[in-house]
């Protein structure tokens, strides 16, 4: 029963490593148009013209805000999110996998069901009337706030994922436990 439980979770981890990866690209993208933006500026001022424009600007927030919303999952899936171990770091494997399943279930996944019950409503107001950003040239801001909606639901699968592997490491399946344990070796190197 375990098995079809384990394979989801390794196709939910397949869709969230290549989230990890467009979110490691758009950090190029980022760095790239905040670049233009910067030059723009000062060769626009030294010849008297404006190269610049709110545009390339809200551009660069948006694109920071896909690295953010998109790298949710996988920092959830590699464990390199902050913690509080104390206590933690002495649990055996099963004490560990039982405190991240209790967490997962009673706290994480609650947190992204609401999450997305009160982003929905407004995201689908923003599409609806095609709000546009206050600022001059501004772009509209449905596509961006898509993406809250978007980062809750992926969130949401890969903490179901999470579950389901630390459910089986509670359940004595160790060969999850040390995949585990080298995906989180293999962050750290």
């Amino acid at each position: 029963m375990l098995q079809p439980l384990l394979k989801f979770a390794k196709a939910i981890d397949r869709i969230t490593e290549w989230q990890g990866f467009v979110s490691a690209m758009l950090v190029l993208v980022v760095v790239a148009v905040g670049f233009y933006n910067v030059a723009a500026r000062y060769i626009g001022r030294s010849i008297g013209m404006q190269l610049s424009s709110n545009v390339y600007i809200e551009l660069q927030w948006y694109l920071f805000s896909a690295i953010f919303f998109l790298g949710f999952a996988y920092i959830l899936e590699h464990h390199v999110n902050v913690r509080v171990d104390f206590f933690y770091a002495k649990l055996s494997e099963k004490g560990r996998a039982t405190v991240d399943f209790l967490g997962t279930v009673l706290f994480l996944i609650p947190f992204c069901i609401m999450g997305l019950w009160v982003t929905v409503s407004p995201v689908w107001r923003s599409w609806v009337t095609w709000e546009m950003s206050s600022d001059a040239n501004g772009l509209p801001r449905a596509p961006v706030k898509s993406l809250i909606v978007i980062a809750f639901c992926f969130l949401l699968l890969q903490a179901i994922a999470q579950a389901i592997k630390y459910f089986a490491i509670i359940n004595g399946h160790h060969e999850v436990m040390q995949e585990l344990l080298s995906d989180e070796i293999s962050q750290q190197s």
